[in-house]
């Protein structure tokens, strides 16, 4: 299968999603008409997506998953969804981060690819909630031999707090922290994102958290992938219109482009050209 097509059955899935998350549920013969495809390739495409564990299979179509709103994946059950949708998004996202800037990275897996691509930007001042982002740079650090002096040479500033399953640290400490300080930019990892709900975290604290983050930083942009869309949490902890930039990957539906750019000012899509 070439790259071309590819990419054609990753759109197609992302329209499939949107249209079981806006309807409650589709079925396979209005896909074929709506899609001009074959039965086969929409089963295809409804098997390829219940394995991503974001729609169920019913017979003669497809319904929602309905997950507990505090319902919170570990980081390791979550970094093996949409790795390289991850990585591009990452790639595109370090693109924004000029040398000497002073940023924050929230936790996720999102976030955690994004430090990896951050390493070789000089004089970088990170702080983060994240002991995996932590890592990254403590790690780059200690491996960069003489010819790699700059390489992870970031000053990291480690928030402390209480670890949540995702390896994020929140609560009263965390905020603390950062409420102290103040940042160019913020890089946001989130669990979903929806024009109803906005911004959104199954976990009460770290939506405490996420909210001091932006509060001292001077640009918000979160990173996170399109099958974040339409995801609801417990707890919401901000609205979209306080989005400065949203890096996510072309699996985004045309749909759902419209919707964010009536709220967020910046909409970058990794691997396509910026216009």
């Amino acid at each position: 299968m070439t790259d071309n097509q590819n990419l054609l059955a990753e759109q197609r899935r992302a329209l499939i999603l949107d249209e079981v998350r806006r309807r409650g549920g589709v079925r396979v013969n209005e896909l074929t008409r709506r899609l001009s495809v074959s039965d086969m390739t929409i089963r295809r495409d409804l098997d390829a997506l219940a394995r991503q564990g974001v729609l169920a299979k019913v017979h003669g179509g497809a319904v929602p998953v309905v997950e507990a709103s505090t319902h919170e994946p570990g980081f390791e059950a979550k970094s093996v969804l949409e790795p390289s949708a991850k990585d591009e998004i990452a790639r595109a996202a370090a693109a924004l981060v000029a040398p000497g800037t002073a940023l924050a990275l929230s936790g996720g897996t999102t976030t955690y690819a994004l430090a990896r691509h951050l390493l070789d930007v000089p004089d970088l001042t990170v702080v983060t909630n994240s002991v995996r982002v932590a890592d990254v740079f403590h790690e780059a650090g200690r491996s960069g031999g003489a010819g790699e002096a700059r390489r992870g040479a970031a000053t990291v500033v480690l928030t402390g707090g209480v670890r949540t399953p995702s390896d994020a640290l929140v609560g009263p400490v965390a905020d603390r922290a950062i409420r102290s300080l103040h940042f160019d930019l913020l890089f946001l990892g989130v669990h979903g994102v929806s024009v109803e709900a906005g911004l959104s975290t199954p976990n009460l604290a770290e939506a405490e958290t996420n909210t001091c983050l932006m509060r001292s930083a001077r640009r918000v942009v979160v990173v996170a992938d399109h099958t974040k869309w339409g995801t609801v949490g417990l707890s919401s902890f901000a609205s979209l219109d306080e989005v400065d930039t949203w890096v996510t990957d072309r699996g985004v539906s045309e749909g759902v482009r419209a919707e964010v750019t009536e709220y967020v000012p910046g909409l970058v899509v990794a691997g396509e050209e910026r216009a």
